[in-house]
């Protein structure tokens, strides 16, 4: 049943004009690729954004859970849906895949705080979808897509904040790992570049220098997460997006996280690395199966 997604996404990329394509994959080709649904939609708030799509692998469990968070500069014209094959691919790997939707900018109620909010209250949530489908949510890890990798590093590191933020939340569920894909984690730099319409400023409310707390509240390269395995990603020719990625690298190195890595796609831009039967798919696959060793190492040297 799963197969049929890689087989008709590779039928689609073959059947394309330019299937070998010299120029990075653009938006509207990556959002017209297939959209498999997911097992169940499952509610987690009372806003209609407050849901996420469960797909579960064959077996009885429980699984491991890949928390995905789709991109899209924060913004309400985008969604989950292109991130849907990279779902069924992920769960094809032997992980249980919870992708969830929040509110956007442009949206009743998105942008500052209720966008972190809603990624967090969707990971809270585990728990409770635990009692009903067969997952293990001693083991999680969070996967996002450019904005949704900003979130995914976010969520990793929000046990950090102080308890007068308003982001703070008490006993956040943890996160084990973070597979960052072209993640958008400086909010300051793509503030001061207005970068996809200026939407880091948007979803910030303000500029840096109107909301200083927030930002160091908000973006990973001031509050990266610590003692996270986590690994970066990105398209050689998504250089708008490679930046950012370079400066949180840096930034938490710096900050003594060790267990950070930084992975480069030749010939890949933006959104190669979310969709299953490229190139890209193999480095992506690999970050996947580095990282479910270094959580499960983890894992056992807390029990130990």
């Amino acid at each position: 049943m799963r197969n049929s997604i890689f087989i008709a996404t590779l039928v689609l990329l073959i059947s394309a004009p330019n299937a070998v394509q010299s120029q990075p994959m653009s938006a509207a080709e990556a959002f017209a690729l297939p959209q498999p649904p997911p097992d169940r939609v499952v509610s987690y708030g009372p806003d209609v954004r407050h849901f996420g799509e469960l797909r579960v692998p064959e077996g009885e469990g429980p699984f491991a859970v890949a928390v995905i968070v789709h991109g899209g500069c924060w913004l309400s014209d985008y969604d989950q849906g292109y991130m849907a094959a990279f779902a069924e691919a992920v769960t094809e790997l032997g992980w249980a895949t919870w992708t969830i939707a929040y509110r956007r900018v442009g949206e009743p109620g998105g942008g500052w705080p209720n966008t972190f909010l809603d990624t967090a209250a969707a990971v809270d949530f585990l728990p409770e979808l635990a009692a009903r489908f067969p997952l293990d949510v001693d083991r999680v890890i969070a996967v996002g897509h450019s904005a949704g990798g900003h979130l995914a590093l976010w969520l990793a590191a929000r046990a950090r904040l102080a308890h007068d933020s308003p982001l703070f939340v008490p006993d956040p569920h943890p996160i084990d790992g973070v597979l960052a894909l072209a993640a958008a984690a400086d909010l300051e730099y793509l503030s001061q570049n207005q970068t996809c319409g200026n939407a880091a400023t948007r979803l910030m409310g303000g500029l840096p220098s109107e909301h200083a707390l927030r930002y160091v509240e908000a973006s990973p390269v001031r509050l990266p997460a610590l003692d996270v395995p986590q690994i970066l990603v990105n398209g050689e020719l998504d250089e708008t997006w490679s930046i950012p990625a370079d400066r949180y690298f840096d930034a938490a190195r710096l900050h003594g996280v060790a267990s950070v890595e930084r992975r480069a796609i030749p010939g890949a831009g933006h959104f190669e690395l979310v969709v299953p039967e490229t190139p890209s798919w193999e480095v992506v696959r690999d970050a996947l199966v580095a990282l479910e060793k270094a959580v499960g190492n983890s894992l056992s040297d807390e029990a130990d």
